[in-house]
């Protein structure tokens, strides 16, 4: 198809008309050019197909399809490869119900865990975001499916979600808000990007150029079409200068004409409109010219591919006396209405109409299982009679699993969350429950963390997520040993709300939300606070034991041009098999640039026989050391010794290895006589053109020592002159030197060290 030809024959109503949606869901046809319309629909983590009545908030009903779980448990597998595994089953669907593009996946930093669509997001962590996403998107765009990565960018809150600008230094930009997307377009490729509702420093996303063209396209780039959220488009035709390609939904006309009137009014270029419909396009026929709408829809195959991927996904938070896994002969209690009818999924867009669901008490039959109500979850209540039942039934039974976590109205799409708390009813039915029984287990379906005042009084702690319709009978899986939990958690879990480093600014104030903390999200905050935490990011417990070992690095110096091999021996100590998920972070030198402690940079996972040990190889380049400088507008690593740390999480890293690192590339400096003595030192190139003038302007503080009376020795000594001297402004030397500094001295060198 020559899409150039194509466009070249189009009307500029056309054109114009080909930048916004044909309604709801559809892009709008070209019928007398042959240009189809195509079907987008909502994902990430299934199909939201809307045929009739449509909506973006998942008020309306959708298509019967299989809901997967949700990005908050397939982050914590840690697994690329069954990430892509799931995309591949979500791209046949889309081959299946002919649809061009599903809406995901939803990248965002998890800033705080108040954010209503967490449940959505993958990490507070940007480069296990950008892996696990990326490795999606190609399992899904491998069956000539477009994804939408979304929602780009700084998007970390639903509270004036459409209104609120989201303020953030560059730097904070660069390092948390941006790779997650970064990564993905370098290593997939997605069809289309999906802009945000918000702005970005006053600015709306939707029409923000520096952010859809300079940084998207010109230096990661992007091949693709941008997107808006559904209603996110401010200013039309500032939207097609930024290269915001295609608004979606409908205007019902009004946009398509103010583009036209701004061409015709010489307000508009046409050939920036040219350019969104050949991205448009190019879209649109990739998927028509590879549509397989007789691909097969095997939901039942994917509903026991649903289990199998949300037992991967489970975190043993923890596991006191090896009270699990459970034994099948014991008499157990399931205890709450989730173990029943269970919570696997998150409110509003990504809303799946499931086909079925498998609960825990339905995947127990034939078991010695006894199940009691507990609570209401649609009343968010537990009457005195339903508390007493359970503890009746936590009394007969050898353990009792408790089956908590939030309902429905608690985290959604639209709202944040108002605390970290799970419901009172639930937290008083634990706590009576483990009163008589001291076999107490919780099992958690929830979107994102929460306070667990109870911690101390059970024996173990199962995080199920928000598993997909099919969690029941992998959480028995789970729960009676036939898998071996493997996941590992995505984000911190702090004790309390108030220890999130966000927790005084998030929400903002009005319409402008100050991301205060910079780069400090998530457990770069918490390890550079040193804070006690729950449970620490990357934590996982299994059911048997792993050693990590012979950490060795491909070179002990590298310049920042090079790669570095790191390669680590991990064993299963343990009786049965499990899957290891090490973990390299990269812990940069002492300087005066405030940076975190460590930072992941490689992850895997590895299943392991008892006793069987295997090898793990990281490959980490020049981003693996650097941060983003902000004068050099570019990422630059800074000259010493680097930390490799490798374990199981990022609070248990007994493997470190040191890696000398030369960046080769300076950072410009400028002086002038408002630059500090300390500064201007710590340059070697001007530290050596500094030294005949120090001698002079360090008279007054070191004169000689025949001179020096006792009092004066006493109230300053040299250390303390020196330190003086290193906060001062060069231009003060006129003023200490006593006569022996001039003005015109200092001019001159100020020109030979700038030079």
């Amino acid at each position: 198809m020559d899409i150039k030809k194509l466009i070249s024959q189009m009307t500029l109503e056309e054109k114009a008309g080909l930048c916004s949606g044909l309604d709801f869901w559809h892009t709008k046809p070209v019928e007398r050019l042959g240009v189809p319309a195509t079907m987008v629909s909502d994902g990430p983590h299934g199909l939201r197909k809307q045929d009739d009545k449509a909506d973006h908030l998942g008020v309306n009903e959708s298509i019967k399809a299989v809901c997967f779980p949700a990005a908050c448990a397939t982050a914590a597998s840690f697994d690329v490869d069954m990430i892509r595994g799931m995309g591949e089953a979500i791209g046949d669907s889309c081959q299946h119900e002919k649809l061009s593009v599903v809406l995901g996946p939803a990248v965002n930093i998890k800033r705080s865990p108040l954010c209503g669509r967490n449940f959505e997001y993958f990490s507070e962590d940007p480069f296990l975001a950008g892996k696990m996403s990326a490795s999606y998107i190609n399992g899904v765009q491998s069956r000539n499916v477009g994804t939408s990565i979304k929602h780009f960018a700084a998007n970390s809150q639903e509270h004036r979600r459409m209104s609120s600008s989201s303020d953030a230094d560059e730097r904070t930009l660069r390092e948390i808000y941006f790779p997650a997307f970064e990564i993905s377009v370098k290593e997939s490729q997605p069809w289309t990007v999906m802009c945000s509702y918000n702005r970005i420093n006053g600015t709306y996303a939707s029409e923000n150029k520096w952010l859809l063209s300079d940084v998207l396209r010109d230096e990661w780039g992007f091949e693709g079409y941008v997107m808006s959220d559904w209603g996110a488009t401010a200013d039309r035709v500032k939207g097609i200068v930024a290269g915001m390609d295609l608004e979606m939904p409908s205007s019902g006309g009004v946009n398509d004409r103010k583009i036209v009137e701004a061409v015709k009014a010489g307000k508009l270029d046409e050939a920036d409109l040219d350019k969104c419909v050949e991205r448009i396009l190019n879209i649109v026929f990739r998927y028509t010219e590879n549509a397989k709408p007789d691909t097969p829809w095997d939901m039942e195959a994917q509903h026991a591919l649903s289990a199998d991927i949300a037992a991967q996904c489970m975190v043993l938070l923890k596991n006191e006396g090896g009270i699990l896994p459970l034994k099948r002969e014991d008499d157990i209690a399931f205890i709450g209405e989730f173990a029943a009818k269970p919570r696997y999924q998150g409110g509003g867009s990504s809303h799946i109409n499931a086909f079925k669901t498998t609960s825990a008490v339905e995947a127990a039959q034939g078991l010695n299982v006894t199940y009691v109500q507990g609570y209401s979850a649609a009343d968010d209540s537990a009457s005195d009679a339903q508390i007493a039942e359970a503890v009746s039934a936590a009394r007969a039974a050898r353990v009792a699993v408790v089956f908590a976590g939030l309902p429905d109205a608690y985290e959604s799409e639209g709202y944040d969350r108002k605390h970290m708390r799970l419901p009172d009813c639930q937290n008083k039915l634990i706590e009576a429950v483990a009163d008589v029984n001291p076999n107490t287990v919780v099992v958690l379906h929830n979107g994102s963390p929460v306070e667990m005042p109870w911690i101390d009084r059970v024996q173990a702690v199962l995080e199920a997520y928000l598993g997909g319709q099919a969690v029941g009978l992998a959480t028995v899986r789970v729960l009676f040993g036939d898998v071996n939990p493997s996941g590992h958690l995505a984000e911190t879990f702090p004790k309390k709300l108030s220890d999130n480093p966000s927790f005084l600014y998030y929400g903002g104030e009005g319409n402008r939300t100050e991301y205060r903390e910079g780069v400090f999200v998530g457990y770069r905050y918490y390890d550079k606070k040193d804070m006690d935490v729950l449970f620490p990011f990357g934590h996982g417990l299994s059911y048997t034991c792993f050693e990590y070992s012979n950490l060795r690095l491909s070179a002990d110096a590298i310049k920042d041009t090079d790669t570095l091999t790191a390669t680590v021996t991990v064993k299963n100590t343990g009786d049965r098999t499990g899957k290891a998920v090490p973990q390299l972070y990269v812990a940069a030198p002492e300087c005066d640039l405030i940076r975190p402690v460590r930072e992941l940079k490689g992850f895997a996972k590895v299943e392991l026989e008892p006793g069987e040990s295997k090898d793990v190889s990281f490959t980490l380049d020049k981003r693996s050391f650097a941060y983003w400088n902000e004068a050099l507008h570019d990422w630059h690593v800074l000259t010493g010794e680097y930390a490799i740390q490798v374990g199981a999480s990022s609070r248990d890293l007994p493997l470190c290895a040191k890696v000398c690192v030369t960046g080769t590339v300076d950072v410009p400096r400028h002086y002038d006589v408002n630059s500090i003595f300390m500064d201007i030192l710590a340059d070697p190139k001007a530290a050596e053109i500094m030294k005949p003038f120090i001698a002079s302007a360090t008279a007054a503080f070191n004169p000689p020592e025949e001179e020096k009376s006792d009092a004066a020795t006493e109230a300053i000594s040299d250390e303390m002159g020196m330190a003086m001297l290193n906060y001062m402004p060069l231009r003060t030397a006129l003023s200490f030197s006593a006569g022996q500094v001039s003005e015109e001295q200092i001019m001159a060198l100020l020109d030979a060290i700038n030079k």
